[in-house]
C-alpha cells in the first residue's frame, strides 16, 4: 500500500478533469524530501477531520441555538400568562418525614449496591485533549525511521475519506509498537496524537481486569465505544493500550494461519478461560469500529418494522454506518506472547519495533536532553557529547534523559547550578555499577586492589588500542571493589577472533599484577576469571574460534545464545574444556610478560589511585604518558 501519497480517483479513466482530481487527491499525502519532512504533518493532511469537525461544531450550535429558542418561547408564554418562574425549596408536604428518611435509605442502599458494579465496568482509560499532551514529532529523537512510518501514518488518518471514496483504500486501523522499556513507545503514540490534533486515550492493559464475571468485557467495550464517539464528533480519535500482553496472550488450540501465509501448527497454552474471554472480545471490538451506534440501531429497527409491511419494490433503505476514524495503538515488549489473531491484516496489521538508539539517535538525544537543561560551557563541546554518545552504547532514550537528570542531582550536591563533565560520569558509574560505598582498606589491601586495577588499564592501553579508557576506581562500589571502566572508540557490532584476544588479556591484567608485585593473587580476581572463562567458551564452543567449528549453542536448552547453558556445554567436555584452560593460560602468560616490561605505567597508575582513588579518562592518559615520557628521557 503506498502511504507517503496518492493521486486519482478508485477505477477512473483518463478524462477531461483528470489531471484535478488527480492534484486534489495527491494533495491529501505529498511528503517533502527534506531531512526533516516526518517531524511535521503539513496542514493540508488535516483536511478531512477540520472538516468533520467543523461539521460537527455547527451542528451542536444549531441544536444549542433551537434549544434556547424553546426555553425562551416557554419563559414568554409564562410571562405573558402571568405565570412567573418561581425559585426555591420544593414543598414535600406536612407528612414528608415520615416517607422521606425511608426513600432517601433506599436510595443509598441501592447506590452501595449497584455503584460497585458501575465502576467495574466503566472504562479505565484516561483522556488527554491534544493541547493537554505538550510534545509533538519535534520531540521525538533517535528513532527517525520509525517517526517516518508513523508521519505516513498519520497521513492516511487524517485525509481518510480521500483515502476511501477516492481512491478506494482501506486506512489502517492498528499498529504495534515492540521494544524494550523505555525506547519511545508511549512517547511516539502522545506525539502522534497531538501532531494529529484528535483526542488521545491512554489505557493500561491490565486495568481491564475486573474481580466480576463478565465487567472486564464491559471495560473493553466501553473503551472502544468512547473512541467511536470521540472519532465521530473530533473528525478521529486515537487509542493506545499499553502492555496489551497482558489481556492479548496466545490462546490454545489450533492455529491455522495468522492470515500471512504461515503453516498449520498446533499449540497448547495455560490461558485461563477468562484471559481468553478477554482475548476474545479485544478481536471482536477491533473488527466492530463501523457497527452503528444506539440511535442508529434504533433507525434501523424501526425501518425493518415498517418495511414488514412494505412490498420489496418501496421497501426503505437504511443508511449505511458512519465511518469511525479510529486509530488503536497497542505497546508491547512481549509480541511473541500475542494471539496470532491479533497481528492478522485488519487489526495490528503494522509492528514497528523500537530498538535501542545507535551512535547518531544517542547523540541527537543527548543534544535534545543537555539543550534543555543547565549545563556548563565545556559540555557543549562537540568532542565532549561526541564521547557521551558512544559510551553509552545500549542505553534507551529513557535511560540517557535519567543519565542527564542525575547529573544535574551530582551538580546540586556540589552547590552548583549546571552539570559538568564529571557529574555526567558520576552519574553514569552510579547507574551501571551503583553508589560509591567508600571503606576504610588497610594499606596492604588498598594497594593490592590499586595494582590489580592498575594492570587492567595498562593491558587495556597496549593490547586494546580500539578501546577509550573511561574510569579507572578503586572506589567501592556493589560488589566491585574497584573498577575499569572502557568503551569502543568507534561503534562496534561484530568483534574479530584478535580483538576477542585482546579483551581476555586485558581481563587477565589484573591477576597477572597481582603475581608480577606480589608472587601471588587474592581473591579479587574470581569475576576476571568469570567474564575471561565466559569469552574463551564463547570463543570455542560458539564462534567456531577453536579447533572445531561445532556450535554447542545448537544444543537448545534454554539460556540464550553464549548464555551459561553454553559455558557449562563447552566445561563438560574435556576437549573443550582443555582448549578453554590453554586459551586462559596462553593470554596470561602473554600479558604478564608485557607487564613485566611496562612495570614503571602499572607504579605510575597505582600510585595516582592511591592519591586520588578514582581517574578519569584524561587523567588516566595522562599519568601514562607522562610515565613514557619520562621514559624516553632516561634513555
Amino acid at each position: 500500500m503506498a502511504e507517503s501519497s496518492f493521486s486519482g480517483k478508485k477505477g477512473s479513466a483518463p478524462s477531461k478533469g483528470s489531471q484535478v482530481e488527480e492534484d486534489k487527491a495527491s494533495k491529501a499525502a505529498d511528503v517533502a524530501v527534506s531531512p526533516d519532512a516526518f517531524r511535521r504533518v503539513a496542514s493540508e493532511h488535516h483536511a478531512d477531520v477540520a472538516q468533520i469537525r467543523e461539521r460537527n461544531r455547527m451542528r451542536r450550535l444549531r441544536i444549542l441555538l433551537i434549544l434556547n429558542l424553546i426555553i425562551l418561547a416557554y419563559l414568554g408564554k409564562r410571562a405573558i400568562d402571568g405565570r412567573p418562574l418561581s425559585f426555591g425549596w420544593p414543598d414535600f408536604g406536612p407528612d414528608a418525614a415520615i416517607w422521606l428518611f425511608p426513600l432517601a435509605m433506599l436510595v443509598v442502599i441501592a447506590l452501595g449496591v449497584l455503584l460497585p458494579f458501575a465502576v467495574n465496568s466503566s472504562s479505565a482509560h484516561v483522556r488527554f485533549s491534544p493541547s493537554e499532551i505538550g510534545i509533538s514529532f519535534d520531540d521525538v529523537r533517535g528513532v527517525d525511521t520509525i517517526l517516518e512510518e508513523v508521519t505516513r501514518t498519520l497521513q492516511i488518518f487524517l485525509t481518510y475519506k480521500s483515502f476511501r471514496e477516492e481512491l478506494g483504500g482501506n486506512p489502517r486501523r492498528g499498529i504495534l509498537f515492540e521494544g524494550k522499556p523505555g525506547t519511545g513507545k508511549t512517547h511516539m503514540a502522545k506525539a502522534m496524537a497531538a501532531e494529529a490534533s484528535v483526542p488521545f486515550y491512554f489505557v493500561s492493559a491490565p486495568a481491564f481486569q475486573s474481580m466480576f464475571y463478565g465487567a472486564t468485557a464491559r471495560k473493553i467495550r466501553k473503551f472502544f465505544k468512547t473512541l467511536k464517539i470521540a472519532a465521530r464528533k473530533e473528525g478521529g480519535a486515537i487509542g493506545f493500550i499499553e502492555e496489551i500482553d497482558a489481556i492479548g496472550g496466545a490462546r490454545g488450540g489450533v492455529d491455522a494461519s495468522n492470515g500471512r501465509g504461515s503453516p498449520m501448527n498446533v499449540f497448547r497454552s495455560t490461558i485461563t478461560s477468562g484471559t481468553e474471554g478477554m482475548v476474545n472480545e479485544l478481536l471482536i471490538q477491533l473488527q466492530s469500529f463501523d457497527t452503528p451506534m444506539f440511535w442508529g440501531r434504533t433507525r434501523n429497527s424501526l425501518i425493518d418494522l415498517f418495511n414488514l409491511f412494505l412490498p420489496s419494490s418501496r421497501q426503505i433503505k437504511k443508511r449505511k454506518p458512519d465511518y469511525s476514524n479510529v486509530l488503536i495503538i497497542a505497546a508491547t515488549n512481549r509480541a511473541q506472547d500475542l494471539d496470532p489473531a491479533l497481528l492478522r491484516p485488519g487489526r495490528f496489521d503494522r509492528t514497528l519495533y523500537f530498538d535501542l538508539p545507535s551512535r547518531v539517535g544517542r547523540r541527537d538525544l543527548i543534544d535534545y536532553f543537555l539543550d534543555r537543561r543547565a549545563h556548563a560551557p565545556e559540555m557543549d563541546k562537540e568532542e565532549l557529547r561526541e564521547e557521551l554518545a558512544s559510551m553509552t552504547l545500549g542505553y534507551s532514550p529513557a535511560a540517557l534523559e535519567h543519565i542527564v537528570d542525575e547529573a544535574l542531582v551530582w551538580a546540586l550536591r556540589d552547590g552548583r547550578r549546571e552539570l559538568n563533565w564529571r557529574d555526567v560520569q558520576r552519574a553514569r558509574l552510579t547507574e551501571e555499577i551503583g553508589l560509591a560505598h567508600p571503606v576504610a582498606y588497610s594499606e596492604r589491601e588498598k594497594e593490592i586492589i590499586a595494582t590489580h586495577e592498575a594492570g587492567h588499564a595498562v593491558a587495556a592501553y597496549l593490547c586494546a588500542s580500539d578501546r577509550k579508557l573511561e574510569v579507572l576506581s578503586i572506589i567501592k562500589r556493589r560488589q566491585a571493589l574497584g573498577l575499569l571502566a572502557h568503551s569502543d572508540i568507534e561503534e562496534r557490532f561484530t568483534r574479530t577472533k584478535s580483538e576477542l584476544e585482546s579483551m581476555l588479556k586485558v581481563t587477565m591484567g589484573g591477576i597477572a599484577a597481582e603475581l608480577l608485585f606480589f608472587n601471588e593473587s587474592g581473591t579479587g580476581p574470581s569475576s576476571d576469571l568469570a567474564a575471561a572463562t565466559t569469552v574463551a567458551a564463547q570463543m570455542v564452543g560458539s564462534f567456531g574460534m577453536g579447533s572445531s567449528l561445532v556450535s554447542y549453542d545448537a544444543v537448545v536448552s534454554g539460556g540464550g545464545l553464549g548464555g551459561p547453558n553454553l559455558v557449562a556445554k563447552v566445561l563438560t567436555n574435556d576437549d573443550t574444556k582443555r582448549e578453554v584452560e590453554d586459551l586462559l593460560r596462553r593470554h596470561k602468560d602473554q600479558v604478564y610478560y608485557l607487564l613485566e616490561n611496562n612495570r614503571d605505567l602499572i607504579e605510575a597508575l597505582r600510585d595516582a589511585l592511591l592519591d586520588h582513588d578514582e581517574l578519569l579518562g584524561d587523567e588516566i592518559l595522562a599519568v601514562i604518558e607522562e610515565t613514557l615520557a619520562r621514559r624516553k628521557l632516561q634513555l
